[in-house]
């Protein structure tokens, strides 16, 4: 004889594989009858959580892709599932997903009260929140899954920050974090310009003395990848714009759109300079966009969407321009042992995305009509804080 399905399993049967908001308030009618399931919700959340995690999701990319379709009740209980689950499982997954945890830790340190705990208005409210967001969990399709387990010891892996060898990386990636935000916060161009040549500087020397100490030290050193967000509106300029600064710091960037972020393939002092140098130049690309369009409104101008989507695409045109000229620059001035290296992490970062993404397509611009627009962005970009880098002494 079989047993009777619970209050959980008959709410998923009823709303979880079907799309519709009657669907919904049938199962989160069944849940909010019976407060004696809370805990099988829970722990069956926690189990579409790990399902994500076999699919090749990561803890900061299930929050993104949660706050891009959903609502922040629904961020607030994923991320709570998410660390339930973390609490649970020990399993080590490395430097970078540990990272993720505990940003996420901190984000939720600031509420009132754990967000499993929260008030809330009523509970079938709560069901209906829960019920939508799992059925989000479990339609969540397979992605490419990221190295999380790095060879102890190898040279350019992502250190533990709470570990006392990582300690100079951590300080020198909190320096150089501080001068892009005081460049990206200064009304003085030329205050910027020192400010963010100096952080700039700091990526260059800890990336080519981490490329010299693995080839002297015979490391096991490999690429690896991390995804950046690429969020609406306009993702085709920014993921432009991410691929050329993931090229000038020798890396590869592949954007999925539908999913909103590109996965950055390089090497680990590599990749923690794109995600500086990118954040930084989309911030100064949207405050310089926002002074270009207020100066065209006031000349009577009102076709604001086409002018941004043109303006950000010529800045991520010229700016990869003008970092390819810096790259090209580098290399030319750069003499020794370096040439090698570098032109073998090269080989190793193509190669590496081959593996990963076999049927790689080429972003390309679409929907670039406003010449007005196109024109500021390509001069704000021309006054963006990019400066050669120095050779190697």
């Amino acid at each position: 004889m079989s047993s009777t399905p619970s209050s959980v399993e008959r709410a998923f049967e009823a709303a979880l594989y079907a799309d519709t908001d009657a669907a919904l308030d049938t199962g989160a009618s069944l849940l909010a009858a019976d407060p004696a399931s809370d805990a099988e919700l829970t722990r069956r959340g926690e189990e579409f959580i790990e399902g994500a995690w076999r699919r090749g999701w990561q803890p900061a990319d299930v929050v993104r892709i949660v706050r891009r379709e959903l609502d922040d009740i629904h961020v607030r209980l994923v991320s709570a599932l998410i660390l339930g689950e973390s609490g649970r499982n020990r399993q080590p997954r490395g430097p970078r997903w540990t990272a993720q945890l505990e940003e996420l830790t901190a984000g939720t340190a600031g509420t009132k009260a754990p967000p499993r705990t929260e008030p809330r208005t009523d509970r079938f409210s709560h069901a209906t929140a829960v019920l939508g967001l799992y059925r989000l969990l479990l339609r969540l399709p397979s992605i490419e899954p990221l190295d999380v387990h790095v060879p102890k010891g190898a040279v350019g892996a992502p250190k533990d920050s709470r570990n006392s060898g990582g300690s100079g990386d951590s300080r020198m990636l909190t320096r150089i974090r501080a001068l892009l935000a005081k460049a990206e916060a200064t009304g003085f161009p030329e205050e910027a310009e020192a400010l963010s040549a100096k952080a700039q500087e700091l990526m260059a020397r800890h990336s080519i003395d981490e490329a010299l100490l693995a080839a002297r030290t015979h490391a096991k050193d490999a690429p690896g990848a991390c995804r950046i967000g690429v969020d609406p509106p306009y993702e085709t300029a920014k993921a432009v714009l991410l691929d050329a600064v993931s090229g000038a710091n020798r890396c590869r960037a592949v954007w999925n759109g539908s999913l909103g972020f590109s996965t950055v393939v390089g090497f680990e002092p590599d990749l923690e300079a794109v995600e500086l140098l990118y954040t930084s130049l989309l911030v100064q690309a949207t405050a310089a966009m926002t002074k270009a369009e207020a100066g065209q409104r006031a000349g009577g101008r009102k076709r604001t969407k086409s002018f941004r989507q043109s303006f950000l695409a010529a800045y991520a045109h010229r700016i990869g321009d003008r970092l390819a000229d810096v790259t090209e620059g580098q290399v030319t001035a750069t003499q020794g042992e370096l040439l090698p290296v570098l032109a073998a992490r090269e080989v190793a970062v193509a190669d590496e995305t081959e593996r990963m993404f076999p049927d790689t397509v080429t972003t390309r611009m679409r929907g670039v009509n406003d010449a007005a627009g196109w024109e500021e962005g390509a001069a704000a970009a021309d006054r963006a804080q990019v400066r050669a880098r120095p050779p190697l002494r």
